[in-house]
């Protein structure tokens, strides 16, 4: 209870900072804003989708190398031994204190990009199969990496506002669930120690600029993902004279089952 009480007046005492426009993290925030604005356009304009982060893992590595952490790559080691770990892990102590964690994702999204910016994803990406897709940051992990990287700035400018342990994450095949096991299988925690606060934070369209929202519980992830195969029947019944084929196809099944869960879903289709 102290702990959190704590945590709350360091809330309220920065929001009245904030207000009296005598916050010096708002005023090193809009310093940074500029470099971070071509950061992102930059990561927005070369996705990589889950378990290939090779530029992105190195270019988030080089920008928290700069703000003064000390940086491990290829972290991560997958139970597939043909993948390559892409984690990006950043240690920056500052004297006694406790342990904070703060991830970013760093994956893509097999989707192709239709926005017509002028930075907008022309990329695409030849899978093992052999199909070609296109690769788009659909889902905000270029927002993501570009706030790790003025965050790392930030708190490394003002080390004596604060006391402890930062460790900063890149990580990999967030959009696959599997990166986040690698991390922890190639000794995560034990290498570079267990926090004691871990914050793993999502970009949402429906929050104002400058608003956080919190809830208990998962939020904005997916636990579990199922593959569903439907197969098609034919079936034959022969009157004596003639022959009646029917044929149930499998896209019409799918397509009910699918209207009939968003249906009990109450979703309008």
């Amino acid at each position: 209870m102290k702990r959190w009480i704590s945590l709350l007046a360091i809330f309220i005492g920065a929001a009245s900072l904030a207000a009296s426009g005598r916050d010096p993290i708002d005023a090193a925030v809009k310093h940074e804003l500029p470099s971070l604005l071509a950061f992102y356009k930059e990561r927005h304009a070369a996705p990589e989708l889950s378990h290939y982060e090779v530029v992105a893992a190195a270019a988030v590595a080089r920008e928290l190398r700069d703000a003064g952490f000390r940086v491990t790559e290829d972290v991560g080691r997958y139970a597939d031994p043909t993948l390559q770990g892409h984690g990006v892990v950043a240690v920056l102590e500052n004297g006694k204190g406790p342990t904070l964690l703060i991830r970013s994702d760093l994956d893509a999204l097999p989707v192709q990009e239709r926005t017509g910016l002028a930075y907008a994803s022309t990329v695409h990406f030849k899978m093992v199969s052999g199909q070609e897709v296109p690769v788009m940051h659909a889902c905000g992990h270029d927002i993501h990496m570009s706030s790790l990287v003025g965050t790392a700035r930030v708190l490394a400018s003002m080390r004596k506002r604060w006391h402890g342990k930062l460790i900063l994450i890149g990580q990999p095949a967030e959009e696959t669930i599997d990166g986040a096991s690698a991390m922890l299988r190639d000794g995560l925690y034990e290498r570079f120690g267990r926090p004691d606060f871990a914050l793993a934070l999502h970009d949402w369209d429906d929050l104002p600029a400058g608003k956080i929202g919190m809830t208990s519980g998962f939020a904005l992830a997916m636990s579990t993902q199922m593959d569903i195969t439907v197969r098609g029947r034919i079936s034959k019944s022969d009157g004596g004279r003639t022959e009646l084929r029917r044929i149930a196809h499998p896209d019409l099944y799918a397509a009910n089952a699918l209207r009939e869960l968003l249906i009990r879903r109450g979703i309008k289709v």
